[in-house]
């Protein structure tokens, strides 16, 4: 796989700091179901690193010390971690509010089917992949046959309570294929409610459109068609700096599987430390910041790590893992 990292270094992106830390994102491993094309985590039934449970303590302790309003879980497939279930219903003892993102199709393998009933009953807000609303554009992005298993395990959160019970909610991320920008996330979350209500009975509360990121698995993809300029040019041409006050990286702090710390997902992929204050925090490995080196800190107001990629989040209608930004 060819490596972006270098072709992202040098960037003129602005420099954006810190807000107060509300989200804590949790990578609980690499290990998935599937093998995505956009993936940016580069997931797959192959990878083997799962986060242990000692590490799943830290993040426990880095919640109360900080006082972590919500706890975003995601992968790889964040259910295929052992410890999925005891994080999640501690998290919740605590009154922190639970993301999923869930790729659907966990939800129907051998073992994990109560994983949809245990979501429901510990109101666990679930955001499910689901690239688009025609078979042939998920299968050829996420595989043979995801499309179908996709709607099995909608249907099956619908009948959980998901998407029509106000208390659990059900969100979709709409990822474009090839190297154009997602379209209007407004415009384009009616026409999914309508295809899928009409197609397939299933209910639904928003969609995401979050841009692809020209890294990993995705960025090799765009090396290898020497379509990589092209579409970091699409990027810093649809800048827009209203978007930069909305970044998901003011609010929030990414967790790798070893317990490591990144201003955002994106960041972790490229193994790109955190802003200025955490860099100077006592590492116990290589100068990479842990969890535990940041308990007593308040990062608000610190610098965060950019590089080229951040325009990926700010193009366009802006994107984050809350879907777009205006």
């Amino acid at each position: 796989m060819k490596d972006t990292f270098d072709l992202l270094m040098k960037t003129d992106f602005p420099a954006i700091r810190r807000a107060g830390l509300e989200t804590l994102q949790v990578n609980l491993g690499y290990l998935c179901n599937q093998q995505c094309l956009h993936c940016h985590v580069d997931a797959s039934p192959r990878r083997t690193e799962i986060m242990t449970a000692e590490t799943i303590a830290d993040v426990v302790n880095f919640i109360k010390r900080q006082n972590i309003k919500t706890l975003d879980l995601t992968g790889g497939a964040p259910e295929m971690n052992p410890a999925f279930f005891s994080l999640v219903k501690q998290a919740r003892d605590l009154g922190v509010h639970v993301i999923d993102r869930c790729n659907l199709t966990i939800l129907l393998e051998e073992g994990y089917q109560q994983t949809a009933a245990f979501l429901a009953e510990n109101l666990v807000e679930v955001v499910a992949s689901m690239p688009c609303y025609l078979q042939e554009n998920v299968d050829a992005q996420r595989g043979k046959g995801v499309f179908d298993q996709s709607i099995d395990g909608l249907r099956l959160l619908n009948r959980h309570g998901y998407g029509i019970n106000e208390k659990l909610k059900l969100n979709l991320v709409f990822n474009p294929q090839g190297i154009d920008l997602p379209p209007s996330q407004n415009q384009l979350e009616p026409m999914y409610k309508k295809e899928l209500s009409e197609r397939y009975g299933i209910s639904f509360n928003q969609l995401y459109t979050i841009t692809n990121m020209p890294i990993k698995r995705f960025g090799s993809t765009l090396i290898s068609k020497g379509q990589f300029d092209k579409y970091m040019q699409t990027l810093k041409s649809s800048y827009t700096k209203e978007n930069l006050s909305g970044v998901m990286c003011r609010t929030m702090l990414s967790v790798d599987w070893l317990g490591y710390v990144y201003d955002c997902d994106f960041n972790q992929m490229l193994d790109l430390n955190v802003g200025a204050k955490a860099r100077s925090a006592s590492s116990s490995n290589s100068g990479k910041t842990h969890l535990n080196d940041l308990l007593n800190d308040d990062l608000q107001g610190e610098e965060i790590a950019i590089m080229d990629h951040c325009y990926g989040c700010t193009a366009g209608n802006g994107s984050s893992c809350g879907g777009a930004l205006n």
